[in-house]
């Protein structure tokens, strides 16, 4: 399953962009013998719409738009559930092995995602109910992935 991460925004040269590069690139060189491999990055900048639901709708519109034909997309958003880290690789595990060829992870914009996105995502991911800058989110959603591999190939980087 190639896995592609979508955001609103984009991430400038510095210790954030870095830190998420690093374990995107673990991720490039440890998911492939897990069918999980790392497709890249879309970044889309943030809309210039005047009304919160006008850019909701733009940058909803246009990171659909981004996405490969047939992808499905998991969101991250505030509302959505908090799984443990296990609970995130085995979901990634079995959403590979229903055969999904495509799937995205999605960061919404400063005023998050619409309420069709969040609807027609495949899960509703949230890491807690604090707000985050887009580059946490980023770094944060970066590392999980890479965590989720090593947990499911059984490397000890994961400590439960």
């Amino acid at each position: 399953m190639r896995l592609t991460l979508a955001a609103i925004g984009k991430m400038k040269a510095g210790p954030e962009q870095e830190l998420a590069a690093r374990y995107l690139d673990r991720l490039r060189k440890a998911g492939p013998p897990l069918g999980l491999d790392f497709a890249g990055v879309v970044e889309l900048p943030e809309s210039r719409f005047s009304t919160v639901m006008e850019r909701k709708r733009d940058e909803a519109s246009r990171l659909q738009a981004a996405l490969p034909e047939g992808c499905r997309f998991i969101v991250l958003d505030e509302t959505g559930k908090t799984p443990s880290s296990e609970d995130f690789a085995a979901d990634l595990a079995t959403i590979r092995d229903e055969g999904l060829r495509d799937l995205a992870l999605v960061i919404g914009g400063p005023d998050g995602l619409s309420d069709e996105m969040r609807k027609s995502a495949l899960r509703v991911l949230a890491f807690g109910r604090l707000t985050f800058p887009h580059q946490i989110v980023r770094i944060l959603l970066a590392e999980q992935l890479y965590r989720a591999a090593t947990i499911l190939s059984g490397h000890p980087y994961h400590r439960s």
